[in-house]
């Protein structure tokens, strides 16, 4: 799916003041699918289709849209029923509508705004092309304020702006207790910022964000800023097996209320269809040399950077992660490099801005007595992933096999059996 933004597209000939402007704009956004498809840059789907045209009318009534008028609603208006009643009430205290003539001064209440445009979260199986559909509708709306990012990445910076909101406060005074909520501030932060989110990924692992989900988008929503989200399950499944999962459950109602939902599930891993040409990076432990022509590929690849082989010191969030074995944008790690200590999203996502290929080697069979580190291996491929980075794997089993789901007996066990898609057994 890397070829669809290159593939050339004739400019639409209709005008933005045309009657028919709207058919036009959905009309062109529908060709242009269709062209990818006939230059051979996507498969043909017809499940794919019908989801951008829906994204396409979206598409469509962001080009013009803003959120300011939820943000700063309209004060209401006085409405004077005689010519006495525009006497300000502090000069005249003691005079009464009766006393008045009669008049009265009402305030009239504004028409609520329109409702925002709702927006999608679009789920199904790996592969099936949910994060293409949603980053070729993100490439073709016209409206500044917009903004797409991973879901992890979106979460850290959400508590990053809840922790500096904490620190400005004033300290507090002996005995002088006080409450602050910063998370609906932080909401209309974001909404100022922004009319459009696109989440790649939206995943609910974290008992700390799932605590805080339904008053952020709540915020968010009725201030008029528009999601669109990809995920791998359904909103009723969210969080599924999570703890404390009945407090979360409200944040489905609202997910539902202010997105349509819809199923991307045609059966097709399209990224195994072209894996062929990505080469050979997945290798077996087992398989002779495999650690020495990691090397040697590792090598090939480090003649190219402008740099020397080393350990480099990443600073996240105030803390030092060290990785051995670095040179320039490639980085050469164990398994238990990344995953054997208590590194998470916010480390990954450091790592993808700075390394475009990651060796990871000798990574274990997963089993449930390492969940902590098979959590860890989801979150960093997930960010990895989403930021392209390639990943060079020497592991002790094929990839579908890699993970050995037997028991989940307890309930981070079932979690995580969850969110892997597997079941105990």
């Amino acid at each position: 799916y890397i070829s669809w933004r290159t593939c050339s597209s004739s400019a639409s000939s209709c005008s933005s003041e045309s009657p028919a402007a709207d058919i036009c704009a959905f009309s062109e956004a529908i060709a242009h699918y269709d062209r990818l498809v006939q230059c051979g840059s996507l498969r043909k789907d017809a499940q794919q289709r019908d989801v951008f045209q829906q994204l396409a009318q979206l598409q469509h009534s962001l080009k013009n849209y803003s959120n300011s008028i939820y943000l700063n609603p309209p004060p209401p208006r006085l409405n004077s029923i005689d010519d006495n009643s525009h006497f300000p009430k502090d000069k005249h205290p003691h005079i009464t509508p009766a006393e008045n003539g009669g008049g009265s001064t009402a305030k009239e209440e504004p028409a609520p705004p329109p409702p925002s445009p709702k927006g999608f979260y679009i789920y199904g199986d790996v592969g099936t092309g949910k994060t293409m559909l949603m980053d070729m509708f993100y490439s073709r709306v016209e409206n500044t304020r917009k903004k797409r990012v991973h879901f992890n990445g979106f979460m850290l910076d959400i508590h990053k702006r809840i922790h500096r909101r904490k620190q400005s406060l004033p300290k507090r005074r002996l005995g002088k207790m006080f409450t602050y909520d910063p998370i609906s501030p932080v909401a209309m932060e974001i909404s100022n910022e922004t009319c459009l989110l696109c989440f790649d990924e939206f995943q609910v692992t974290d008992i700390a964000d799932a605590m805080i989900l339904k008053q952020l988008f709540e915020t968010l929503f009725k201030t008029g800023v528009v999601v669109v989200a990809t995920s791998n399950r359904s909103p009723d499944d969210l969080y599924k097996n999570g703890l404390q999962r009945d407090t979360f459950l409200p944040f489905i109602d609202v997910l539902k209320e202010y997105c349509h939902t819809i199923c991307l599930d045609s059966g097709i891993d399209y990224r195994r269809l072209d894996k062929a040409a990505a080469g050979k990076l997945f290798y077996l432990t087992e398989e002779p040399d495999a650690e020495a022509f990691l090397d040697v590929l590792f090598e090939e690849l480090a003649l190219r950077q402008k740099s020397v082989t080393g350990p480099r010191l990443l600073t996240v969030l105030g803390r030092d992660v060290t990785l051995e074995k670095t040179c320039g944008s490639i980085a050469d790690c164990t398994f238990d490099e990344l995953c054997g200590r208590p590194l998470g999203a916010s480390d990954y996502l450091e790592m993808a801005r700075l390394f475009d290929t990651v060796f990871i080697r000798r990574v274990p069979m997963l089993t449930l007595t390492l969940k902590d580190q098979a959590r860890r291996f989801t979150t960093l491929i997930d960010n990895f992933y989403d930021n392209k980075v390639r990943v060079v794997l020497l592991a002790a089993a094929p990839i579908d096999r890699l993970f050995v789901h037997t028991g989940g007996e307890d309930e981070r066990d079932r979690q995580l059996l969850d969110d892997l898609g597997l079941s105990g057994v």
